[in-house]
């Protein structure tokens, strides 16, 4: 392996010989969302990369003291990847630029790739359990191909993959949009005017999105 390095003697320059990659910072996002992972799974989360690109980042990143692999346990019976807690520390780096790049969300292009769990991050910065006394709710979210689930509950808000047809609500509609309702940029009754599709209970719904005008670092978030 070719050692690259900006060689100077400044914390940020080393950090960046390590983690300044293309693609290093987007496997990191991937192990964090998705947990223990699969190289199918990564590869699945991380569009555009190539089988070969892929291979070689993990292995940098095994060196680096980022990644480690395991065996899962049967019946899986495969190898998966898993952030070290070094790589693990890189999540506050993650959501510095996921937020530091809200603005830019308004770039929408039709062939931009979408993942489930990528919604993680603006679920965490821009949603929050604004009845923690009531019930235990959910909220299923349709975004293009893609279907995940909002969990409330005491307080907390969470994501995870795959569908819930028991939830109280399902949102459908296109990830730009589902974006501008959670940030705060368009309030729930303009977004349905847009083609935003609500089933189910509005009153989960409005129990997490953003109150009081726009959330913190949604400026720039279009509704288009």
């Amino acid at each position: 392996m070719v050692v690259r390095s900006y060689g100077q003697y400044c914390s940020v320059a080393k950090a960046l010989d390590v983690v300044g990659d293309r693609w290093t910072l987007l496997i990191v996002r991937e192990l964090l969302a998705r947990g223990p992972s699969r190289y199918t799974d990564l590869r699945s989360g991380l569009p555009g990369i190539a089988t070969n690109l892929l291979a070689d980042r993990l292995r940098e990143m095994e060196s680096a003291g980022l990644v480690n692999r395991e065996d899962a346990p049967p019946p899986v019976a495969t190898t998966l990847f898993r952030l070290t807690d070094r790589g693990a520390d890189l999540a506050s780096v993650i959501d510095a630029l996921g937020r530091w790049g809200v603005p830019l969300m308004r770039d929408h292009r039709p062939e931009d790739a979408f993942r489930g769990q990528w919604l993680r991050l603006p679920v965490r910065m821009f949603l929050a359990d604004h009845e923690p006394d009531q019930r235990a709710s959910s909220i299923q979210i349709r975004a293009g191909d893609e279907t995940a689930v909002i969990d409330v509950d005491a307080g907390r808000v969470s994501l995870r993959l795959g569908a819930d047809p028991a939830a109280d609500a399902t949102i459908t509609g296109p990830p730009p949009r589902i974006l501008a309702l959670f940030s705060g940029s368009v309030p729930l009754d303009d977004a349905e005017k847009q083609g935003l599709r609500v089933a189910g209970s509005r009153e989960a719904v409005q129990r997490v999105l953003p109150r009081a005008g726009r959330a913190a670092g949604a400026d720039g978030i279009a509704s288009a």
